[in-house]
């Protein structure tokens, strides 16, 4: 792809290097009235869990709203790490140097486990052990503490090595045995091991609910008995929890938008392996190597979803940035992904209700956490006892200083968007003044209305209100959605749910 092509003017339209190189065949199973435990989300942690379930002899169903991998699995930049957005020193001081070590452990485990299930299944998804670099910001000042987290490490019984001069340059601690691999030629082989095992997967499938006593989810309007329920899905559903907690769950929960680019480079230009610095918000690249030679992927510019209308600026953020450090990159992709962070920087995964389960929260190592939540589950439904239990309880409550004033410094932007939003809409514009391709939040009635124009001419209108939680959606420029900047809720330009925590779509306006 041409610079011309990725210019700021340009819609973004492209799809993830996964999506582009990987087809995913159908499943179209009949719904099934009971079963031993029921998996919403056909992602990376649902159909780790079904499959681990599976070969533990439980009847197991799979239902997904869109497509096996249509979720953020398919638009992650590929990392399988045990490093950590929350470094090896902030992890010690903000919780204890044991917890430090069992989350490190808890990355590694999850990418011994994904080696298994490859050769087991011969899975035929590139996977190739490969280092894993903290570096120094990439560009600027270096990390004085790097070499800090490098001794904690060492001292954690973790192998490490610290270089002065890395791989780019910069001061890095180098981590071995971390991995790459294609993540939907993953989930494609792990879908059909899963139903070779018996389970059952259902696409356009959709869980609204489940009610106890006994426990029944209502899928598709349909109900379904089960005696376990998994929550899989990338923001958990309300499910039977009540919506006032589920509410007051997902209020610790961040959604952010990423932004990557992918391309050829040089063979020698750098050695295959994962690299990300320290800086805030860091910048990652990961580079593999194919049957054509070196292939880079390089992201950053992370915000929280919602709060920028004109992302190009953040496209433009990353491609130039990856362009200095390799000046005869040839772009090819680029596309955006979101992560999901916690108030304590530590993911949610456990009970939510009786015999309901929840993972979420992964931040930047969905692939690995979401293997580990799987792990985690399999062994909670079965009554097994597992080491992560405590240190990732969806209800943990012991908030030290630091994580309290996060959780406050986030979620005032609820309230200061709910208000300032309603101050603010456009009261002169009307339909009229929409040129194709655009969106605007407009005042029709009294009411905002989200109110898009195709490149057809088309005039499509909805409610601007957000069902999560009633925030007023902004327009994404470039990837024509509708966005939520309070939880990062995402819609179609005809309202419906690309990503929640939302789960209803926003009302038609005739």
């Amino acid at each position: 792809m041409s610079e011309a092509i990725l210019s700021p003017l340009t819609p973004m339209r492209d799809e993830s290097l996964w999506r582009s190189t990987a087809t995913i065949p159908p499943y179209t199973s009949p719904l099934p009235r009971d079963v031993d435990v029921l998996v919403a989300g056909a992602g990376i942690t649902g159909l780790t869990a079904a499959y681990l379930l599976a070969k533990s002899g439980k009847r197991v169903a799979v239902v997904e709203r869109e497509r096996v991998g249509a979720g953020e699995t398919g638009n992650t930049s590929a990392h399988l790490t045990a490093i950590t957005d929350l470094r090896l020193t902030d992890l010690a001081g903000r919780f204890d140097r044991d917890a430090a070590r069992l989350v490190w452990d808890g990355g590694m485990i999850a990418i011994d486990l994904i080696e298994s299930i490859v050769e087991l299944e011969k899975i035929d998804c590139g996977f190739a052990r490969v280092p894993g670099w903290l570096c120094s910001p990439f560009f600027g000042d270096a990390d004085d503490k790097l070499r800090d987290d490098a001794d904690l490490a060492r001292a954690l019984g973790i192998q490490v090595s610290y270089r002065e001069t890395g791989p780019l340059g910069r001061p890095a601690a180098g981590f071995p045995d971390q991995a790459v691999f294609h993540p939907l030629r993953y989930l494609e082989g792990l879908a059909a091991a899963a139903a070779r095992l018996g389970v059952t997967i259902i696409e356009h499938a959709e869980m609204s609910e489940a009610v106890q006593d006994p426990l029944v989810a209502i899928v598709n309007g349909e109900n379904v008995a089960c005696t376990d329920l998994v929550i899989a899905t990338h923001v958990p559903v309300v499910g039977s929890s009540g919506v006032a907690k589920a509410i007051m769950f997902q209020t610790k929960l961040y959604p952010y938008s990423t932004y990557v680019v992918g391309g050829r480079i040089d063979d020698g230009a750098i050695a295959p392996g994962l690299y990300e610095d320290t800086s805030d918000p860091y910048r990652y690249l990961r580079v593999h190597r194919d049957e054509e030679g070196l292939y880079a992927i390089y992201g950053g510019a992370d915000h929280k979803t919602g709060t920028v209308s004109h992302t190009e600026e953040c496209f433009g953020q990353v491609q130039e940035e990856f362009l200095k450090l390799f000046p005869k990159a040839r772009i090819e992709k680029r596309w955006t992904g979101q992560v999901i962070e916690t108030n304590d920087r530590l993911p949610f995964i456990g009970e939510n209700a009786p015999h309901q389960y929840a993972s979420t929260g992964y931040a930047g190592n969905g692939l690995t956490f979401g293997t580990l939540g799987a792990l985690m589950i399999h062994d909670a439904v079965l009554g097994i006892e597992n080491p992560w239990r405590e240190l990732f309880d969806p209800g943990r409550k012991t908030l030290r200083p630091s994580v309290v004033a996060s959780f406050v410094s986030e979620n005032i932007e609820y309230p200061y968007r709910f208000i300032l939003d309603r101050l603010r809409r456009n009261r002169t514009d009307t339909v009229r003044t929409l040129k194709p391709g655009e969106g605007k939040v407009l005042t029709i009635g009294g009411k905002p209305v989200a109110c898009h124009r195709t490149d057809d001419g088309e005039l499509i209108k909805v409610s601007a209100v957000c069902t999560h939680m009633g925030c007023l959606v902004r327009w994404n420029v470039p990837e024509r959605t509708w966005d939520c900047p309070c939880h990062g809720s995402r819609f179609t330009p005809d309202g419906l749910v690309l990503g929640g925590p939302a789960e209803a779509a926003l009302e038609k306006v005739e």
